[in-house]
């Protein structure tokens, strides 16, 4: 069959792919995806954001989420999407598991695909925020796969989907951010529907500079291989899973600040911040992950400098971390004031290749060096199972009963064979637990 342009492969991938393409290398890693973004999304509702925007930040207010490569946050634009329409679809559409597990696939899938064609997209964005750009398009797929769109209907949704896609990075590290996954879920969704329902657009739309070329630079769209020849990229490529809720970059600055703290300080000894002269970390040049004073939770997520402080005085990052006390802390401004940025050359703003050196020099003349190529949680060092649960019960035990977040631990876990989604959506509204309730009352 000669296809007519990259647009319209994309539309034969979504449609055609099927459960058989499905392997089950892919089938384990996107399981923990849907696990960790599910325990992810239960801790956002408590933040000030979710209350603010409700539905809009459900997933990515704690910026918390999987981190993949090229950047962007896969899961978030995805898995809301299918679990609002296995909930809101008609009883007589039952999808099992394996229905779930592919139309999340084909979601994640789009999103890779799209940020091969730029290598603008390999490194840390600077200009479009990636979940609004590839995630809104990820969305529609998903959702065109889950409601058994045509081939021709496919690639509509995909034309609507990036009239909708793109939001600036000059809302990073604001409250707006949160948005921008929540409204890609949204939009992809709404794309899908106005598709289903006859709304055209250019049938050409990801062949184009003024199409979808026009949230990157270098541009160079290429058709997708056949189905027969077709091999998933997160087979090749897993995601990182965050252990605190910041910026993956400053995820590297904090395990070299927890190797740098081993020399500093004994037996559990508090930090003796007077006694230090200068802090230098050697980083990429990111600018949006450069606050040297942050005064809010969403600036500190965005801040090289308060994750390293914090870590030195602290040990470690936790999701109270960010909580405005610990942010406004003296010994953390103190900290603050006497931390030094330094960018090698090779140190490049890509999750794949950056890593982290901090030095301390004390005010007596020592100074402790540490460097940090790959953290505990990121695709080369990748969380344990058992660690990845426990992540989930730590962020998922905040709304849910703790029967009840066992019970999920185990659908999940066991998604491929699950005959019918509704048993994993009717858990999800569960009852809060005993002492929220109460607290609400």
């Amino acid at each position: 069959m000669m296809l007519k342009s990259v647009t319209e492969s994309f539309a034969r991938v979504i449609h055609g792919l099927a459960v058989g393409h499905l392997t089950d290398h892919v089938i384990q890693r996107s399981k923990r995806m849907i696990l960790d973004t599910l325990g992810v999304g239960f801790l956002g509702t408590s933040t000030e954001v979710f209350h603010k925007a409700s539905e809009y930040s459900k997933i990515h207010s704690m910026d918390f989420d999987d981190t993949w490569h090229p950047a962007t946050h896969p899961s978030g634009a995805v898995l809301p999407v299918l679990m609002a329409l296995t909930e809101a679809l008609p009883s007589s559409q039952k999808f099992s598991g394996l229905d779930m597990l592919l139309a999340f696939n084909v979601g994640i899938e789009v999103q890779g695909q799209l940020m091969h064609f730029s290598k603008e997209a390999s490194d840390i964005p600077k200009r479009f925020h990636p979940p609004s750009v590839v995630g809104t398009l990820g969305s529609a797929a998903a959702a065109s796969k889950l409601l058994r769109l045509s081939m021709a209907k496919c690639q509509e949704a995909l034309a609507i989907a990036v009239s909708h896609a793109g939001a600036p990075m000059a809302n990073a590290a604001t409250q707006t951010k949160p948005l921008h996954m929540g409204n890609a879920a949204r939009h992809g969704m709404e794309s899908a529907f106005l598709a289903m329902l006859g709304l055209q657009g250019n049938k050409q739309v990801l062949d184009m500079q003024t199409g979808f070329g026009a949230f990157y630079a270098n541009y160079s769209p290429q058709a997708l291989p056949d189905l027969d020849s077709h091999t998933w990229l997160l087979g090749q490529q897993d995601v990182a899973f965050k252990r605190f809720p910041a910026h993956l970059a400053t995820h590297w600055v904090a395990d070299a600040a927890e190797s740098v703290r081993k020399h500093l300080i004994t037996d559990g000894a508090l930090l003796p911040t007077d006694h230090v002269e200068r802090i230098v970390l050697r980083i990429p040049d990111v600018q949006y992950v450069n606050r040297p004073f942050p005064d809010s939770e969403h600036a500190a997520r965005h801040s090289f400098q308060y994750v390293a402080c914090t870590t030195l005085l602290d040990g470690g990052i936790t999701v109270p971390s960010f909580h405005k006390c610990q942010i406004d802390r003296p010994q953390v401004r103190e900290l603050l004031r006497k931390v030094e940025l330094e960018h090698p050359r090779d140190n490049r703003p890509s999750f794949d290749t950056l890593y982290c050196e901090i030095s301390v020099t004390l005010r007596d003349g020592a100074t402790f060096t540490e460097c940090s190529d790959t953290f505990y949680g990121h695709w080369r060092k990748p969380l344990s199972q058992e660690d990845l649960r426990e992540k989930f019960r730590a962020n998922a035990s905040s709304m849910l009963s703790c029967d009840t977040v066992e019970r999920l631990l185990e659908i999940i876990e066991n998604l491929e064979d699950l005959e019918d989604c509704s048993v994993l959506t009717t858990l999800l509204k569960g009852p809060c637990p005993p002492e929220m309730v109460s607290k609400s009352i």
